[in-house]
């Protein structure tokens, strides 16, 4: 393996050894503390134009299957890492992390000290990163005149509706960056789904007949994309049951009026623990967020907190009082884990039915 450098905006560099695609990549870095999953963490579209650095010391150890994908393409820009595994003797691996990279064409650098990068991440916020061959004054020049863009939706998004056909509860998706984890857990709830682009109007949702819709996950900042997003779901919430996931959850509590914050440090990892209001349960769910519903701009008179972050007090679920809307900001699909909130999929369904009330 060649010495490749990663290099920050802010002057830093890191010399490690290039490993996946030799490719030259620029993104935003972010840091993920999850144990495992991470083929889903590369494959989910909210890490979108973004490098990746994992703090578990190895990745890769059991390879790439088949039956973790959380999307057909993945569009992240680059893979950090303290030491990647080249051995695995998992039954289900078809290919190893360095050989999925290289198909990809996705570079990746080992022999980093992630710790101390997501010190130094953890103090800075997320910054520009490019995974270079020379780390010399163009190599930064380069970094710094590169402008990333605010279209990540449109990019990862579907531009065509497709279906996910099923027998039960008739769904609409709104796609805004799917994780495949969603449709897996509709799936095994034969929900009959029709995936829509994130552009959807409300006529073209309610000539579908649903019984429910759920709006997606996705990558970048929700103030982003267009008025005629919020309006949708502003005519939506109260004709059918709604399921508003991450970014889906940020612009469910835009619709009804709240603010959206940055976070700092984000959210990348699994294993957050969670207080359910109702309830007072602690669960821990997959957590993959840079931005946060700011809890003082919530109308209590239309809105409740049913989730919160143990952490740092940040709202990880949100409700409509007078109709069966509700959202949160963690993945409820549990890919990569922890799966104890799937369990939501189950609520969701249940105000479908109730909803549609009895067929004769």
């Amino acid at each position: 393996m060649a010495d490749r450098y990663l290099i920050l905006e802010d002057g830093s560099a890191y010399l490690g050894e290039g490993f996946g695609s030799p490719a030259v990549s620029t993104g935003e870095i972010v840091v993920n503390t999850s144990m495992t999953g991470y083929q889903e963490i590369i494959t989910n579209q909210i890490y979108h134009n973004q490098i990746v650095a994992f703090t578990q010391p190895t990745i890769g150890s059991y390879g790439i299957n088949h039956d973790s994908y959380e999307s057909i393409l993945p569009t992240v820009k680059g893979v950090v890492v303290r030491d990647v595994a080249s051995i695995s003797t998992n039954r289900q691996r078809r290919w190893s992390l360095d050989q999925y990279l290289k198909q990809q064409n996705i570079p990746g650098i080992s022999h980093i000290d992630t710790r101390h990068l997501a010190k130094q991440l953890r103090a800075s916020g997320p910054m520009k990163a490019s995974i270079v061959d020379v780390a010399d004054a163009h190599a930064f020049d380069q970094l710094g005149a590169t402008v990333l863009t605010n279209q990540q939706v449109a990019a990862v998004a579907t531009p065509k509706p497709f279906p996910n056909p099923g027998t039960g509860l008739n769904v609409v998706v709104i796609d805004f960056g799917l994780k495949h984890g969603i449709l897996r857990e509709l799936s095994k709830r034969a929900c009959n789904v029709t995936v829509l682009p994130y552009t959807a109007t409300t006529e073209e949702i309610l000539n579908l007949d649903p019984d429910g819709v759920i709006l997606s996950t996705g990558p970048g900042k929700p103030q982003d994309l267009p008025v005629s997003v919020t309006e949708m779901i502003k005519n939506i919430q109260n004709r059918v049951p709604l399921f508003a996931i991450g970014l889906g959850h940020e612009l469910f509590a835009m619709a009804n009026g709240a603010q959206i914050m940055k976070l700092s440090p984000e959210h990348h990892g699994a294993n957050h623990p969670i207080r359910e209001v109702i309830t007072n349960q602690i669960i821990y769910a997959a957590q993959g967020q840079g931005f946060a519903v700011d809890a003082d701009t919530v109308d209590r008179n239309k809105l409740i907190t049913t989730f919160v972050d143990l952490i740092d007090g940040t709202i990880q679920g949100l409700r409509l009082r007078d109709f069966p809307a509700f959202s949160v900001q963690f993945f409820p699909d549990g890919a990569p884990g922890p799966t104890e909130t799937r369990d939501i999929f189950d609520e969701f369904v249940e105000s479908m039915q109730q909803a549609r009330g009895p067929i004769w």
